[in-house]
């Protein structure tokens, strides 16, 4: 903990507690050391309602952090049926968990060294290069911006502080960090330790369901550690694979600053990513892969990188002069610059209202702030075909018709108020721009993914 969050220790962290093993592990842990550096904790427990004891798990947790003395919350969150089900859990939980947090900048979540070795072979099954190799960080940064404040059906318990006075009035970072404390230790370890803290937990029966894939991958540790294949052995590698990935990422940052550019046009960003054809012809295939896949995730705020087989694919297009789509976006090797921008048909239809006179900070497309206060029944949307020709003498170095297409723009019934890259000015009062995608922006991207 001290190496995670030293020397100047937050006075408030969050742990994420499901009731397991592991993590009332870490609750009875941190406990402990709060009483040597004087932090407050703040447990959260999100229920995903997929098995009917669940309920009474979080119920166990807010007991135990009753005696313990520290504020509790459950939140409940709820599975629309849609894609994986295990992966739409835990990109729901982390929205849960920033939701509930409010002004807290840190959350623990008990991953452990098992996780590492775990994680490290089903990545290997689905033929992951260095990149999806690489072991999971002890600490990293999430972004969820434009989280909506929890509703009283959604918890029960108590939340954090929601807001402070920050620089321009009330709000709260639109990121935080979830720190693994645990990641070198073993699960039996935690056991361990749980045992002799006389501590409570829960075994969750899905943990030995051979439905879910990574069950299946903890099952068959057993037969490969006799090949030498061990969780410490398994984990090492990941964390070898994750030096590799740095070096790879400072030489991806080094061709950045030489042949790329983030899209600009009036002194306005467009949220594009343009590379020098010959000088991204000229470097060794990883990098090219590694600076397209960065492109692809930055332009479209994607939380994952795309697979390496599709990217491999439209890689092999680029080079040959052509064109492709993927995840979410578009990408054109035109005469002389590769230009990544967001598919129009991944935003064609997406409408955000711009509200009234409350000036909130709202999203369009989860990457483009809006803070305005427009006449009644203004919105957001994409620019299109008919806004573009709205517009008429464009400025210069304005993108290409077929990446402005999908330029958030404000509109007033089908009227065209303004597009602020293609030279047509906000109202005054409203203000587009991109989230957390400043001028140099990308190269900080490129280092922390």
């Amino acid at each position: 903990m001290g190496q995670l969050l030293g020397p100047d220790f937050p006075s408030d962290i969050g742990l994420a507690v499901s009731g397991g093993g592991d993590s009332m592990a870490m609750l009875y842990l941190a406990h402990n050391w709060t009483r040597v550096w004087g932090v407050r904790l703040h447990v959260v427990t999100v229920d995903h309602g997929f098995r009917p004891e669940s309920a009474d798990e979080a119920a166990m947790v807010a007991r135990e952090c009753s005696e313990l003395g520290w504020p509790h919350a459950t939140l409940r969150w709820h599975w629309d049926g849609l894609g994986n089900k295990m992966d739409a859990a835990r990109r729901g939980r982390l929205e849960m968990i920033d939701r509930w947090r409010g002004v807290l900048g840190h959350v623990l979540m008990a991953h452990t060294r098992d996780d590492l070795a775990e994680t490290f072979l089903m990545r290997l099954a689905r033929g992951s290069g260095v990149e999806g190799l690489s072991a999971m960080t002890a600490s990293r940064t999430v972004r969820h911006g434009g989280a909506h404040p929890l509703t009283a059906p959604e918890f029960d318990g108590a939340l954090p502080q929601q807001s402070k006075v920050v620089k321009g009035g009330p709000g709260r970072s639109g990121a935080f960090r979830v720190v693994r404390p645990c990641l070198t230790m073993t699960r039996t370890e935690l056991r361990h330790y749980l045992r002799t803290l006389q501590g409570r937990w829960v075994e969750d029966p899905s943990n030995d369901d051979p439905a879910y894939r990574r069950v299946r991958v903890r099952q068959a540790l057993p037969a490969l550690a006799e090949l030498g294949l061990d969780v410490t052995t398994l984990a090492d590698t990941a964390e070898r694979m994750a030096r590799a990935r740095d070096a790879l990422g400072a030489r991806a940052v080094q061709v950045w600053k030489e042949v790329g550019q983030e899209g600009r046009a009036s002194h306005t960003p467009t949220g594009e990513i343009l590379l020098d054809r010959s000088g991204y012809e000229a470097v060794e295939r990883d990098t090219q892969l590694r600076l397209l896949a960065a492109a692809l995730q930055w332009v479209s705020s994607a939380e994952y990188r795309p697979r390496i087989a599709p990217l491999d694919a439209l890689l092999e297009r680029l080079l040959a002069g052509g064109a492709g789509t993927l995840h979410g976006c578009e990408a054109r090797m035109e005469r002389d610059t590769l230009r990544v921008f967001r598919e129009f048909k991944a935003v064609q239809g997406l409408i955000q209202p711009l509200g009234q006179g409350d000036g909130r900070v709202r999203l369009w497309d989860g990457r483009w702030q809006i803070q305005g206060t427009g006449a009644e029944g203004d919105f957001i949307r994409a620019l299109g075909e008919d806004g573009w020709t709205q517009i008429g003498e464009k400025p210069e170095a304005a993108p290409p018709f077929h990446s402005a297409r999908s330029l958030p723009s404000l509109w007033r019934g089908d009227t065209l108020v303004a597009c602020h890259a293609l030279g047509r000015t906000e109202t005054p009062g409203t203000r587009l721009w991109p989230m957390g995608q400043e001028t140099g922006s990308f190269a900080r991207f490129l280092l922390s993914h």
